[in-house]
Parts: structure tokens; sequence; C-alpha cells
């Protein structure tokens, strides 16, 4: 796979995973007005498995293609990708954070 590939596909990766937090963060922002009631034991069970299926989603959205490189004993570009993809995510933070810092 060419470089341009990588970086498109580790764009894509960090992209797909932001576009999920910015869901999941929506829905809890909203959580009050879509659940009248907040003091019910199911809403700890509820955030919990929320919690488990985000770190599962975006683990997969991740990792996933990186791992299934490395164990296909393509190492450096398995690496080459999951760095890109990380280094995408901090750009958004950092678009995200620049956000914060105006308003």
């Amino acid at each position: 796979m060419k470089q341009s590939k990588y970086i498109l596909r580790s764009f894509i990766n960090a992209l797909g995973t932001t576009v999920y937090v910015i869901l999941v963060a929506l829905f809890m922002f909203n959580g009050e007005n879509l659940f009248d009631k907040t003091d019910n034991f199911l809403m700890p069970v509820f955030m919990l498995l929320l919690f488990i299926l985000s770190a599962s989603i975006t683990g997969l959205l991740v990792l996933g293609k990186p791992v299934l490189m490395y164990l296909d004993n393509l190492k450096k570009e398995a690496v080459t990708l999951l760095l890109a993809t990380i280094g995408w995510l901090a750009i958004f933070l950092l678009i995200v954070f620049v956000i914060l810092l105006n308003h």
C-alpha cells in the first residue's frame, strides 16, 4: 500500500472515531432531556455499558486494521498506519481545543 493510502486510511479511521465521540457526547449532553429520571439505578448501568461499547468501537477504529496488518507480517506499515491515525486524532483534538478557547 502506498504512503498516501495510509494517510487517507488513517484520516478515515480518525474521522470515524471523532464522529462517534461527537455522537456519544451529543447523546450524553441531551441525556437528561431524553430520560426524565436521572436518579434511576439503571442509569449507571447504562453509562458503564456505553463506556465499554465506546471503548470497543473506538479501539476497533484505531487498532483494528493495524493489528491485522501486523499479524500479516506488515509490521512497518501497521506502525505507520497506527501512528498516522493517532496523529490525525491529535489534530482533531487541537481543533476542538482551539474552538473551546474561542468560545
